[in-house]
């Protein structure tokens, strides 16, 4: 069970990289007016994007793993909340996607500023998702 943990551990820090990086190539995409670094930009994106899959994949699977082997977690209301915040982790993933596909066309109409603040996203779901795991206060 430890393993299991260790492992979904693992892949929650990979996917939580690829959430806290891909809006920072965004934001440097959008306001670069060379378009020789746009598109390596967004072959970094590509890229990103692709772990970013992998990882948030494992960390589900790991995740899902764990409530298999201790079943007792899903009667726990603290669990019911940080399950509540990794569906809007997935929704946030999606629209990550779709976001590279936008800039892929050039059919991103998102300010840098705004991208800024969008970035900062995952990090409010993070300290939401670590205090719930490790203070159980409900």
């Amino acid at each position: 069970m430890l393993w299991i943990k260790a492992l979904h551990v693992v892949f929650v820090v990979t996917w939580f990289a690829g959430l806290f990086y891909l809006p920072r190539l965004f934001v440097y995409d959008a306001e670069s007016g060379d378009a020789a670094v746009r598109a390596q930009l967004r072959v970094m994106q590509r890229g990103l994007l692709g772990m970013t899959h992998i990882g948030g994949a494992l960390a589900l699977t790991f995740g899902i793993w764990t409530l298999i082997l201790a079943p007792g977690y899903l009667h726990q209301g603290w669990l019911h909340a940080k399950l509540t915040l990794v569906l809007g982790l997935v929704a946030y993933h999606a629209y990550l996607a779709h976001l590279v596909k936008l800039f892929a066309r050039d059919g991103n109409t998102r300010s840098s500023r705004w991208l800024r603040v969008f970035n900062e996203v995952p990090a409010l779901f993070l300290i939401a998702i670590v205090l719930l795991a490790v203070v159980k206060p409900f």
